[in-house]
């Protein structure tokens, strides 16, 4: 659980930090992250998400599997569908390997993934020609991310 709280909070402080509101919903597994975030597409009520979780090799075939179906999900949902998804699912050798790319003070992945879908909404609203006043994210508007339903959905 260390290393899916190290991503969340890195994610959520990249998103608070842009105004962006945010709900965390949790799936049993990173092939599982590709159905939730295209089951939430099809329902509109978020601009973008962000896919956070964990692989790490163990003494068979699967995560091959796992690493490379979970990947490809995203890029598909990406690129067929036009979802804005930042890819912070982790595909590490060993727990040390995890937890250093979670951890917000060290190699922050939660946080990327989160900008990275951040960076892909703003390009969604500028080739939908929704104004900007600069920035990564448009700030003239409000930003749905995939919070908790006691936080806000916008900023």
């Amino acid at each position: 659980r260390k290393v899916a709280d190290g991503l969340i909070s890195g994610a959520r402080a990249a998103l608070e930090s842009a105004g962006a509101g945010h709900d965390l919903v949790e799936v049993p597994g990173a092939l599982e992250i590709p159905v939730a975030i295209r089951m939430a597409g099809e329902a509109g009520n978020w601009e973008g998400f962000v896919a956070l979780g964990c692989v790490i090799r163990g003494e068979t075939t699967h995560y091959e599997t796992v690493c490379n179906d979970s990947s490809r999900g995203l890029m598909l949902l990406g690129v067929e569908r036009g979802l804005s998804i930042g890819n912070g699912i982790l595909t590490c050798e060993n727990m040390a390997q995890a937890e250093a790319r979670a951890d917000p003070l060290a190699m922050d992945k939660g946080g990327g993934a989160a900008a990275a879908a951040l960076h892909l909404i703003a390009l969604s609203r500028r080739f939908r020609g929704i104004p900007s006043r600069g920035g990564a994210v448009p700030d003239d508007t409000d930003i749905l991310v995939a919070a908790g339903a006691s936080q806000p959905r916008t900023a």
